[in-house]
């Protein structure tokens, strides 16, 4: 194994660290196109795994047996085999890698091309090819001074199909095309130098050479003008021979080297346009896509690698860190699924969000920059729809409280004596809105794209619900209330006036009627101004007060017109007129008065108000009231009230003749109790009468007062009844007494019955001489008195 130079210039930090680095060498591909697994374990032991983008990747290219691994070794310090100086063979077999002694870049020994060992089989020069240029920032073309200008021994047809592929890599599409190119630097190393040839003029050829190969490609229509410079830069660099001038080829090593180490030359090789921007713990992922795209003879994409690359890496920075997240957002779950509003919800997801962010920001940002953007998108749109349900669920807790207390606030302002609907409603709702956007703007997080204008009018739609409804209670009492009112301000007037029947009583009662209506409606107008009705609620309370007083109205009608009802004005109007004379002075009936003429008179005038109860007919028609159009959903309204035809219609003809028939007997009956009291006054004692009394018995008057006895109990009498009369005992003491007489009476007449009711066979038995006679008697006494008992007990 060759031990690489060592220069004085170079510093024993750089040099202890490649003594370090300088461990065993990995072969990433062997010969049967096997990728390794271990890259990764060998980039820990580099200890590279953590270095992110701080590290470079540089590949050798060139025909088999020209020295590339020995050129690796003294450039970078490597320990790649080297061919035997006794035999020409194949050293390198796949693809080997070791990390540089001088630096932070990993180090690709290629497979040579054009060797013996694969003959005519070039398929894995062509994929090896494809590899370094996909893998690497500089690769390293390593030529012989004098197969410059040579076709195959300078592998131009190598490097034709490595930038074919290339093409089809960075533009084998319009939209792939329009990307930012990552540029490759083909660094060509001209080997056995001897100096006739200047360095200018075989840099020149090499470029023609180039620029001929780029110019021959198939390219695609859109890539029609692409240039070479736009995909890849060109270096050159010479070396002298290293058998004849080893001298000043191992200083011209170094000075090479220098283009690899130190960042403060303008020819420093690895400059920031190179790097494939993949981090090192991602480097293994990214080489294992590549080969095997390339294996699977697929075009190879570079960008697609790295996409591949960072989607793998970024796909698994994010599960790890919406783990995590969503670990912080169980602590809010249950209580905003049990209806509760979270205060401070949307600070605590802020702040999750953020954790997450920084952790995945951390590790994924070192990767493709399109990719990272674009999984971080994701990610960030993944736990914004983690949240949404925390969200939408904090929205709705927050809907319900604020709709709560929506009717909390309204109940209890309806409460107050005295208040103005619509304020109420008004300020019960900007407090309910207000509630509900403090907890909706502090729920959402900035970014996040979410909206509470939906919710939010959700809210407004539930308030104004409650609000209707609310409004629609307050309406249905404020329309009860009018309605009380209008039935006592007409109740009253129509019993007045039907209870004074006359011609003109229905203009009075249809005049109170709309007079009354008219107050109602200007009353609610009033009123409804104060609860913000719409018209189309106005338009129905009104239609249902206007219902509700006309059935008022047709239900005292009917009371009033009920059989008693009307029989009982009747009798008082005909009494007026058959009792009371013009004066309103009771009449006393005298023989000489005309009672029949008067009776009648008084009987044709009341029938004559009879026919007014019938129907409502007022002498001015335009007095009658529109009927209102009868509720269809109330099934208890009955359509006859509503009807023109039947709606004015009180009492119906059958009725009339009833009326008129009870009407005439009860007037009948007054009609006989006054020719019973005139005929009374007529059969009275006359008055000589009494002055025959007082002469007739003035002798026993005389006797009474003079004798002392009859005197003392004629006083005593009179005292009792003084007393008996103050006391107010002359009542009762009738009454004892009546009771008594009745009781006695009562007595008597069941002796009498059982006496007068005995079988006549026992009376035969008994009395057998005085049975026929009895049975044949004809005693009118005897006949008189049992009829006159019989008559007594009925």
């Amino acid at each position: 194994m060759a031990v690489p130079a060592r220069t004085s210039n170079s510093s024993s930090l750089a040099q202890q660290d490649g003594q370090v680095r300088k461990t065993a060498q990995l072969q990433i591909i062997d010969e049967n196109q096997h990728f390794t697994p271990n890259l990764s374990k060998y980039l820990t032991k580099w200890n590279l795994i953590d270095s992110g983008f701080d590290y470079n990747v540089v590949a050798v290219f060139g025909s088999q047996s020209t020295g590339k691994s020995t050129l690796l070794n003294r450039l970078f310090g490597t320990t790649f085999d080297v061919m035997d100086s006794k035999r020409r063979q194949q050293t390198t077999k796949g693809i080997w890698m070791c990390p540089s002694a001088y630096s932070s870049a990993l180090v690709m020994d290629v497979e040579g091309t054009d060797g013996r060992e694969r003959g005519e089989d070039q398929d894995f020069e062509r994929k090896s090819a494809l590899f370094s240029l996909a893998s690497s920032e500089v690769l390293i073309v390593n030529i012989w001074c004098h197969q410059i200008g040579l076709y195959q021994g300078a592998n131009l047809g190598l490097l034709k199909t490595v930038f074919e592929v290339n093409l089809s890599l960075f533009g084998g599409s319009a939209e792939a095309a329009a990307r930012p190119k990552e540029k490759t630097l083909i660094l060509f190393v001209i080997r056995d130098h001897s100096g006739y040839t200047t360095i200018d003029s075989l840099s020149d050829t090499l470029k023609d050479s180039m620029a001929e190969i780029w110019q021959s490609l198939s390219k695609p229509t859109h890539l029609a003008n692409a240039k070479l410079e736009t995909y890849f830069d060109l270096s050159f660099a010479v070396l002298p021979h290293k058998i004849h001038q080893p001298e000043k080829f191992e200083a011209d090593v170094v000075e090479l080297r220098k283009r690899f180490v130190d960042k403060t030359r303008p020819d420093y090789v690895f400059q920031p346009a190179y790097h494939k921007r993949i981090p090192a713990d991602g480097l293994s992922h990214y080489m294992e896509g590549i080969w095997a795209q390339v294996l699977a003879n697929k075009d190879l994409d570079l960008p697609t690698q790295q996409e591949l690359l960072a989607q793998f890496r970024c796909d698994e920075l994010a599960a790890g860190v919406t783990e995590v997240f969503n670990v912080s957002a169980k602590t809010v779950r249950r209580p905003i699924e049990s209806g509760k509003v979270v205060p401070g919800l949307g600070k605590l997801m802020a702040e999750w969000l953020q954790v997450a962010l920084s952790d995945f920001d951390a590790a994924a940002s070192r990767y493709h920059v399109g990719v990272y953007t674009r999984k971080r998108q994701d990610l960030v749109t993944n736990l914004h729809a983690a949240l949404s349900s925390l969200y939408l669920g904090e929205l709705k807790n927050a809907n319900k409280a604020a709709s709560a207390k929506f009717v909390t606030d309204l109940a209890a302002a309806l409460k107050e004596p005295s208040y103005d609907f619509a304020e109420v409603v008004s300020r019960c709702t900007r407090d309910a809105r207000e509630s509900f956007l403090s907890v909706a703007k502090e729920s959402t997080v900035a970014g996040s794209g979410w909206e509470y204008e939906q919710e939010l009018a959700m809210l407004d739609d539930n308030l104004k619900a409650i609000a209707d409804k609310s409004r629609a209670d307050e309406t249905k009492k404020m329309v009860n209330g009018v309605e009380r009112t209008v039935k006592r301000q007409l109740y009253e007037p129509v019993e007045i006036a039907l209870s004074k029947p006359s011609p003109t009583m229905w203009d009075k009662v249809l005049a109170t009627y709309r007079d009354v209506t008219d107050s109602a409606e200007k009353s609610y107008l009033k009123k409804a101004r104060a609860y913000d009705c719409t018209e189309e609620e106005n338009d129905s309370a009104l239609k249902s007060l206007l219902t509700r007083s006309w059935l008022a109205l047709r239900h005292k009608l009917e009371e009033q017109t009920a059989d008693p009802v009307v029989l009982s004005t009747l009798r008082d109007n005909f009494e007026q007129r058959f009792r009371y004379d013009e004066n309103g002075v009771p009449r006393v009936w005298r023989p000489e008065d005309d009672l029949e003429g008067a009776f009648k008179k008084a009987r044709d005038e009341t029938l004559t108000l009879l026919p007014l109860f019938a129907k409502v007919a007022p002498e001015d028609e335009e007095l009658l009231p529109t009927l209102p159009v009868p509720d269809t959903t109330d099934t208890d309204a009955d359509p006859e009230k509503f009807d023109p035809d039947t709606a004015f219609v009180l009492v119906k003809a059958s009725r009339l003749s009833q009326l008129e028939a009870r009407f005439k007997r009860e007037a009948d009956a007054a009609y006989v109790e006054a020719k019973r009291s005139m005929v009374s006054s007529i059969s009275q004692i006359p008055m000589w009468i009494y002055g025959a009394l007082v002469v007739l018995g003035w002798n026993e008057a005389m006797a009474v007062l003079f004798n002392p006895l009859y005197f003392a109990m004629l006083l005593v009498a009179a005292a009792s009844a003084y007393i008996v009369l103050q006391l107010g005992l002359a009542g009762p003491i009738l009454q004892v007494t009546r009771t008594v007489a009745n009781e006695v009476k009562r007595i008597a007449t069941e002796k009498l019955r059982e006496a007068f009711a005995e079988p006549a066979p026992q009376r035969t038995l008994e009395r057998p001489h005085l049975a026929e006679p009895v049975a044949n008697s004809s005693r009118p006494e005897r006949r008189g008195q049992f009829e006159q008992f019989e008559l007594e007990e009925k």
